[in-house]
């Protein structure tokens, strides 16, 4: 038995219904326990591995890259670990026979991994460590002062008194090394950043190939639309030479039929010379590895992304992994004090945060917003949740006092009540009236029938009033989840535009996301398009390119879809809106922690409203959203 025929995707057991995950998860324990019986392992033994196996398919589903031993029983983790070896399902890390067997499970120190996850891991590691080792490019004097000119005009002079400028600091950084990682949160200047460094290699280096890439469609139209804002103040020449499209990860790759499965890899690496991602924080384990793989030898690699956002929906926390503390050595602040003119100093004091990380010289965080004021009710909240404080935030919220960010109370479920009691937790009057006043601007432009306007001009109109307002919910059953959100949005939406049940599924007005990969169509798994009538007045769905235009496509060409009024706050990664609402669930629920907070409300430039129980919101800004992984200790090691 291989670790990889016996359980199924984490995907498919995080999607299943309740009962069916319970069955998925514990035929993976049957079948490790038969595996331990037929190599003649102790009933104790078994016992244990099948409570292992169990939890470990769960924790995979939740996102965990393995599981500390300390999880798995009562007993001590020794205990366990010697268990485990014993019934012959588990093989230690560094084991002799551990490269040409396939055991399903893995011991590594204290963690107790699927023999796929290791690999997974190991292989994103190691790659990672090779990039971070390069030792940096040593620049001629010439080039040097070129440098400096150059990110001079990028980001003038400060005063002294305003501090180190770290956009500078981090566009100095990428130029010198392989590995980059940039964290910082919304408005923090890292495509501001990107934009200079981009400039500077092409300057230096004409033929340069690059390309921008992100985990969805959306992230990587807005990184595409962002870095060709801050191209107008780029020379001509420099301009003329940026990448025109930024490619989804997936569409990069090349992906294939094959799930997990790319035309590039180690064998048949990308052609370019620079790589940037941007929403990193949305990488999981596999795909960062798949990546790491395809990219050439040669190459660079930029990685931007908020370290407090949510992590990936599958398994693993890569960028946070990554990005969690930094530190510059002596030598590599002593190069960046000569391109920026910040004593070394200061980069040492504004650094350490994490002597000994994983990747000294690599990581840079960005902490000054040029978004949200330093009063902002939005910048403020996010620091409240991010901190942990949520009943300081609940206190000025309920003030009403920043327009900016409003508070719509709603009832809480308390434990114990009744299932059909809670499925009547609808939610508010007044939350409802907020999700379809949000939408009024997005109707009246479906209504409006300018004379002789094509589908393509009223496909621009229209999706410029439908991204205005979002709806995010954090769970996806439940009188506040996103089916039932949805389902009240869409009929809210037929009435207001006279639309009856007979037009079928595909009405005009009715937005969806793209649930699945399709390479045959070109559309991936977030991929938000419009239901709207061609020139023909036949039903067709448009969908946003990279340059610019729309394509439409016929209905039953598309892939798995759902209704898009409503969008989980996984889903909503990589976008923003200048308003969102924001819906709590009636009561606690295990996916909610301070991280989906903070994606959900700094999703808003303008306006974030936030509906649901004090005590739920309270909760969730206490929880962290911890995810089990060995990256951070493989890297250091």
């Amino acid at each position: 038995m291989s670790a990889d025929a016996a359980l199924p995707s984490p995907t498919a057991l995080r999607d299943a219904p309740h009962a069916a995950r319970n069955a998925l998860a514990d035929g993976f324990a049957v079948q490790a326990g038969r595996w331990a019986a037929r190599m003649g392992a102790a009933a104790a033994d078994i016992t244990l591995l099948t409570h292992a196996a169990r939890e470990l398919a769960f924790a995979a589903c939740d996102g965990h890259v393995c599981l500390p031993l300390r999880e798995l029983s009562e007993t001590a983790p020794e205990t366990a670990r010697r268990a485990l070896l014993a019934s012959g399902a588990a093989v230690e890390a560094g084991s002799r026979f551990l490269p040409a067997a396939a055991w399903p499970l893995v011991i590594d120190g204290e963690r107790l991994y699927l023999r796929h996850f290791f690999d997974l891991e190991t292989r994103l590691a190691a790659a990672l460590t090779a990039l971070a080792a390069a030792p940096p490019a040593d620049a001629a004097p010439a080039q040097v002062e070129h440098l400096r000119a150059v990110l001079d005009a990028r980001f003038p002079p400060r005063l002294p008194s305003a501090g180190p400028d770290w956009q500078k600091v981090a566009a100095a950084l990428a130029f010198g090394q392989r590995l980059t990682i940039i964290s910082g949160g919304p408005g923090t200047g890292k495509t501001t950043t990107v934009a200079a460094f981009i400039a500077c290699l092409l300057e230096l280096e004409p033929a340069l190939r690059i390309a921008l890439a992100a985990p969805t469609g959306k992230a990587a139209a807005r990184m595409r639309e962002a870095l060709a804002a801050r191209a107008r103040e780029l020379p001509e020449a420099v301009r003329l030479r940026l990448p025109g499209e930024a490619h989804t990860i997936h569409r990069l790759l090349g992906a294939t039929p094959e799930p997990g499965q790319f035309r590039h890899h180690a064998a048949n690496p990308l052609a370019l010379d620079l790589l940037v991602v941007d929403e990193a924080s949305m990488l999981d384990l596999a795909l960062a590895a798949a990546l790491l793989d395809a990219l050439p030898a040669h190459a660079r690699l930029v990685l931007l992304g908020d370290k407090d956002q949510l992590a990936a929906v599958e398994a693993g926390a890569v960028f946070a992994d990554l990005s969690v503390s930094w530190c510059f050595s002596a030598a590599r602040a002593a190069r960046l004090a000569a391109l920026t003119d910040v004593p070394p100093d200061a980069l040492m004091q504004g650094s350490g945060k994490g002597q000994g990380a994983a990747l000294t010289d690599c990581v840079v965080w960005l902490t000054e917003s040029h978004r949200f004021r330093a009063d902002s009710g939005i910048g403020r909240l996010a620091r409240d949740i991010n901190a942990g404080e949520g009943a300081a935030a609940l206190d000025w919220l309920g003030t009403g006092v920043d327009p900016d960010v409003l508070w719509i109370e709603s009832e809480a479920v308390q434990d114990g009540t009744d299932a059909d009691a809670a499925a009547r937790a609808w939610p508010s009057t007044a939350a409802l009236a907020a999700m379809e006043n949000g939408y009024a601007a997005y109707f009246a432009a479906l209504r409006e029938t300018p004379s002789g306007e094509p589908p393509s001009a009223r496909a621009a109109r229209v999706f410029a009033a439908f991204e205005r307002f979002r709806v995010l919910v954090a769970v996806h059953g439940g009188p506040c989840g996103l089916a039932a959100i949805n389902a009240h949005l869409a009929a809210h939406a037929r009435a207001v535009l006279g639309i009856a049940l007979a037009a079928g599924p595909f009405w005009a007005g009715r937005p969806v996301i793209v649930l699945k990969n399709d390479p045959v169509t070109r559309l991936f798994n977030g991929d938000i398009g419009l239901c709207l009538p061609d020139a023909s007045g036949a039903a067709r769905v448009f969908f946003p390119t990279a340059d610019g235009v729309y394509r439409a496509l016929p209905p039953q060409r598309l892939p798995e879809h759902d209704t898009a009024f409503a969008l989980t706050v996984h889903k909503s990664q990589g976008s923003e809106f200048a308003e969102v609402l924001f819906l709590l669930p009636a009561r606690p629920s295990r996916v909610l922690s301070r991280e989906l907070l903070y994606t959900a409300i700094t999703r808003a430039t303008r306006q974030a409203v936030i509906v649901g129980a004090g005590p739920v919101f309270a909760a969730a800004c206490m929880a962290r959203g911890e995810r089990f992984s060995g990256l951070r200790d493989r890297l250091r090691d």
